[in-house]
C-alpha cells in the first residue's frame, strides 16, 4: 500500500508519544479521538476575509472563527453567535449588537491572549475591511472581495463602540442583506490584542498565516499544499470538542479520496466519486444537501472576442447543458437557467436559459462577424466544487460543442488551485469554467458577488461584466424590505444578465461528502462551507 505524507506524520506522532511516555492506551486514544478530513485543496489563507475560495472557507470559517451571528443548519434562519441579541431601528439604519462576555480566544505558541472578547475586537475586524486607511486594510493584499462586492464600505457610515459589550452599525440607508452579510462566512472576528502585538513584532502579514480566533478548533500546524492540523480550543464558549485533534489531508485527487477513505486513511471526504459503491459499503456513509449553488461557464468580457454581447449569446446556444448534466453531474443536478437555483424566494420561473441549438448559434455568431468561427482557450479549474464536479470532462464537452459552430477552444489546465484563482482573478484568462457557493441564504449573495460592478475590481467576478442598469436593480433591490419589489427588480436584473451574457449558468448542483460511520454529526452545510462543532468520533 503506498501511504501519504500524512499518513506516515500522523504514525509518526503516535510513535513519539509512545516512545516519550505516553502508553499505548493514550495513543490509540488520539487515533480514535481524532478526524482526518481530505479536502480537495490547499487554503489560500486562514483569513476568510481575505479571499473567496471554498477550500479556503471549508478549511477556516467555521473552524477557527466565529461571527456576530450566523445561520442555522436546519432552516438557515438568523441565529445569535457572538452577539446573544441585536435591535434594528425602525427605519433599518442603526443596528445595536449586544454581545457575550466571556468568548475566549485562542491560546498557541505564538499568542496568549490577557483578555476576553470584546467590543474593540469586533471594530478592529470590521475596520480593518472597511476603512482603506486602517493600518491592517493592506496587509495581504487588501482586498476582501465579500465585503468589497456588498458595498459595505458604502453603506456602514460609522461603527461605535457604546460599551465593552456593545456595539452599533450605523448605516447611510436600510439595507435589507446586511444581517445576511455580516453572518456570512467571510464576516468573521480577529483578535485586536493580537494584531497589536503583531504591529511591535513588526509581524503583521502573519495575521492571515498564523491564525487567532474564537472558534472550535485552533491552529497548530500546516504542511503547505499537504495537511493542516487543528487541535481543541478548551475555552471554546460552546463547550469544548471531544476531538484531540481536526485534520485537513489535502488530497486533489478524487480517486485518491476515495482511496484514502476505503483504506481508512480518511474519516471524511470531499466531493466523492462512486456513489453506488461507497453505499454498498458496510461501514461507510454517502450523505448529500441541496446547495445553493451555480456552475458556470464565464467570458471574459474585456477581451475580444467575448467583449461583443452576440458572441457570448451564440455560444449560449450551442451548449448543451442536458449533456453536460448526465456526463459531469450524474444526474445530480438540474439545469441552470440563471444564476440562482429554484429554491430561492428570488427565482423566477418564466426566465429560461436559450433551447439548444445550432442553427441559432451559427447565425449569431455570423451576424457578429465570425461566420467562419474562431480560436479561444478555456480555463478549467484543477479541483472538484460542489458547482463543477470535473471541470476537465465538462471543458470537453464545450470543446466538442463548440467545434460544430467552428469555435476550436484549446483547454487550459494544470494549474495550482490558488494560482489558477489568481491568474483567473487578474484576468489573464479568455474564458473560465468555475461556480459560486452561496455562504448566506440573501439571493443578493449571487448578484453582488457574481456580477457587480464592483467585484469586477475585487476578483470574485471573473467575466469583468460591468452594466450600470444591472448595479442599479440589485441596490434598488437591497433598498427595500418588501420582498415582492425586490423579486421584481431581482427578475429584471435576471432578464439583463440573459441579454448579455457574461456567463452562461450550466448547472445547479447538490453537495456530497461521504464517511467512515464512527464519525457522528452534521458536517456537510446546505450554505457555507463544513463545519466540525460538535462532530465526534467512536
Amino acid at each position: 500500500m503506498v501511504y501519504s505524507t500524512l499518513t506516515y506524520y500522523y504514525c509518526f506522532t503516535l510513535l513519539i508519544m509512545v516512545l516519550s511516555g505516553c502508553d499505548s492506551n493514550e495513543a490509540l486514544s488520539l487515533s480514535k479521538k481524532s478526524i482526518i478530513y481530505c479536502s480537495e485543496g490547499p487554503p489560500e489563507s486562514f483569513n476568510p476575509q481575505t479571499v473567496s475560495s471554498g477550500t479556503t472557507i471549508d478549511a477556516t470559517s467555521h473552524q477557527l472563527y466565529n461571527r456576530l451571528i450566523e445561520f442555522s443548519p436546519v432552516d438557515n434562519a438568523i441565529m445569535p453567535a457572538i452577539a446573544k441579541s441585536w435591535h434594528v431601528t425602525r427605519d433599518g439604519k442603526m443596528i445595536t449588537f449586544y454581545l457575550r462576555k466571556d468568548i475566549q480566544f485562542h491560546q498557541t505558541s505564538y499568542f496568549m491572549p490577557t483578555r476576553a472578547l470584546n467590543a474593540d475586537d469586533v471594530l478592529f475586524s470590521f475596520n480593518r475591511m472597511l476603512d482603506a486607511s486602517h493600518k491592517y486594510h493592506p496587509i495581504s493584499g487588501g482586498k476582501y472581495p465579500f465585503f468589497q462586492n456588498a458595498q459595505l464600505a458604502s453603506l456602514i457610515d460609522n461603527i461605535e463602540k457604546i460599551n465593552d459589550h456593545t456595539i452599533r452599525f450605523r448605516l447611510s440607508h436600510s439595507d435589507s442583506s446586511f444581517l445576511a452579510n455580516i453572518g456570512g462566512d467571510s464576516a468573521v472576528i480577529l483578535s485586536k490584542e493580537y494584531a497589536d502585538e503583531l504591529v511591535e513584532l513588526n509581524a503583521m502579514q502573519e495575521i492571515d498565516m498564523l491564525p487567532i480566533g474564537t472558534g472550535p478548533f485552533k491552529f497548530k500546524q500546516y504542511s503547505s499544499g499537504a495537511f493542516i492540523r487543528y487541535e481543541p480550543h478548551a475555552d471554546y464558549w460552546r463547550g469544548k470538542s471531544e476531538l484531540k485533534q481536526l485534520v485537513f489531508d489535502i488530497t486533489p485527487r478524487d480517486t485518491a479520496r476515495l482511496t484514502k477513505l476505503l483504506a481508512g486513511e480518511c474519516d471524511v471526504i470531499a466531493y466523492p466519486i462512486a456513489h453506488e459503491k461507497i453505499k454498498q459499503h458496510p461501514n461507510l456513509i454517502l450523505e448529500s444537501v441541496i446547495s445553493f449553488n451555480v456552475g458556470y461557464f464565464g467570458f471574459n468580457t474585456r477581451k475580444p472576442p467575448f467583449n461583443n454581447p452576440l458572441v457570448r449569446k451564440a455560444l449560449s446556444y450551442a451548449i448543451n447543458k442536458q449533456a453536460i448534466l448526465e456526463a459531469v453531474y450524474t444526474g445530480q443536478a438540474e439545469i441552470a437557467n440563471g444564476i440562482i437555483p429554484n429554491s430561492s424566494w428570488a427565482y423566477d420561473a418564466t426566465i429560461t436559459s436559450p433551447d439548444y441549438s445550432i442553427a441559432n448559434a451559427q447565425k449569431l455568431l455570423t451576424q457578429a462577424g465570425y461566420g467562419n468561427g474562431f480560436s479561444m482557450d478555456l480555463w478549467a479549474m484543477p479541483v472538484q466544487r460542489s458547482y463543477n464536479p470535473d471541470a476537465i470532462t465538462m471543458a470537453k464537452l464545450i470543446q466538442a460543442d463548440l467545434q460544430k459552430i467552428g469555435v476550436e477552444v484549446n483547454i487550459v489546465s494544470g494549474y495550482e488551485w490558488s494560482t489558477f484563482l489568481r491568474k483567473v482573478s487578474e484576468g489573464e484568462h479568455q474564458s473560465v469554467l468555475l461556480g459560486w457557493s452561496a455562504d448566506n441564504p440573501d439571493p443578493d449573495n449571487f448578484f453582488s458577488s457574481l456580477l457587480s460592478c464592483s467585484s469586477a475590481s475585487t476578483g470574485s467576478n471573473r467575466t469583468f461584466w460591468c452594466n450600470k442598469r444591472f448595479d442599479q436593480l440589485i441596490q434598488k433591490a437591497l433598498k427595500t424590505n418588501n420582498i415582492n419589489k425586490r423579486k421584481a427588480y431581482y427578475s429584471k436584473a435576471l432578464r439583463l444578465i440573459n441579454e448579455e451574457v457574461p456567463l452562461i449558468p450550466i448547472a445547479h448542483s447538490k453537495r456530497y461528502q461521504a464517511r467512515d460511520n464512527s464519525v457522528k454529526g452534521t458536517v456537510l452545510r446546505a450554505i457555507g462551507g463544513v463545519d466540525f462543532n460538535g462532530v465526534t468520533k467512536n
